[in-house]
């Protein structure tokens, strides 16, 4: 293997899973890990933000060591190392961004900021390197729920967002109603595909309505409507009918909206990719609307769905390719907007 070219190390620590992957300057991905607290939060029914900084200063330097090892690279084969800087936890950012940082400084390379939403858009360039452009992306996580126009890879602008809350939080919202484990969205999908997805008839929140915006607030009332309503009359829940039909109602919303994105642009490529798109029912009806629609549709495989730093390394790949670094000065940001993308990075000449 030729490492003539270097590589590029990526960081990850947003929330509660510390990632990091070598990526090969041509695009090939060498190596990648991801460790997860899930077994930790689990008992506290969602991520602890303490606990999890902590957790990553335990693991980041053994994950990144590993994924070095695995690619069979040494520390003067990189050329950049490539980092989240937010949106997400404050703590958590900190540690990836400040361990990159040094990292970085000691190697005497460049090191790259990465919006996390700009992640996982690279993410469907991972393993469908000639995936077509323009294309429509729909990112869709625990945090997001965003349509993008992609005009170019690297490029996009925002043609549709939730008003409120996330698909992936009305799924794991939904999944505590029911009594599931944590984290919930995939026991609800789990549980799902045991039950009848008609059995219980919940609203499509903005499916007529708010052009390519979604609203899940509602449909998580409706849920919780739904259970009182059983409970107070002593009516049996078929708890597996009642997860099919609320996921049903979810994935029909974000289905419908990401095929009339994609008509109203024009486009034949459409990506879906966020901790969401690990969904099975999700992809099945994807999978199923684009061949009636003759799109190519790209789906990351669910490792590559959920937060990982593959996709941090080949977003940084592309800020690379043109010259744009991260200054020394700057920091992690908890509420990074997408907007301030360009005001961020500095061109380097």
């Amino acid at each position: 293997m030729s490492l003539d070219h270097g590589c590029l190390l990526g960081i990850e620590t947003s929330c509660d899973e510390t990632a990091a992957a070598v990526l090969r300057l041509d695009g090939h991905l060498l190596s990648s890990e991801v460790v997860s607290q899930h077994h930790i939060h689990n008992q506290f029914g969602g991520v602890v933000p303490e606990l999890a900084s902590r957790q990553h200063i335990q693991h980041i330097e053994r994950v990144v060591q590993v994924v070095m090892k695995e690619a069979q690279v040494s520390w003067k084969d990189l050329r950049a190392v490539a980092v989240t800087r937010g949106p997400g936890l404050a703590g958590s950012l900190t540690v990836g961004v400040n361990f990159g940082k040094g990292l970085a400084y000691a190697a005497g390379i460049p090191w790259i900021a990465v919006h996390h939403l700009e992640g996982h858009i690279a993410s469907a360039w991972l393993e469908q390197p000639e995936f077509p452009i323009p294309a429509v992306a729909l990112v869709v996580s625990g945090g997001h729920t965003h349509l993008y126009y992609l005009p170019q890879r690297a490029q996009y602008r925002l043609i549709g967002r939730t008003l409120d809350d996330a698909a992936g939080e009305a799924f794991d919202k939904g999944a505590k109603m029911l009594g599931l484990g944590y984290p919930g969205g995939p026991a609800l999908d789990c549980l799902a595909q045991k039950g009848d997805c008609h059995a219980v008839r919940f609203p499509r929140p903005y499916l007529q309505r708010g052009g390519l915006n979604f609203s899940f607030s509602g449909i998580k009332t409706a849920l919780l409507y739904y259970l009182r309503k059983a409970q107070m009359s002593g009516q049996s829940i078929a708890l597996a009918d009642v997860a099919a039909s609320y996921q049903e109602a979810i994935v029909e919303v974000l289905v419908e909206k990401a095929f009339r994105a994609v008509r109203h642009y024009r486009v034949k490529g459409l990506a879906v990719v966020g901790g969401v798109a690990a969904n099975s029912r999700l992809r099945a009806l994807l999978t199923a609307r684009a061949s009636q629609a003759g799109v190519q549709l790209t789906i990351p495989r669910p490792r590559f769905c959920t937060d990982n730093a593959a996709m941090v390394a080949l977003a940084g790949l592309e800020a690379y390719r043109a010259g744009v670094y991260a200054t020394w000065e700057m920091d992690a940001m908890a509420d990074l907007p997408a907007a301030h993308r360009e005001e961020c990075l500095v061109p380097v000449r």
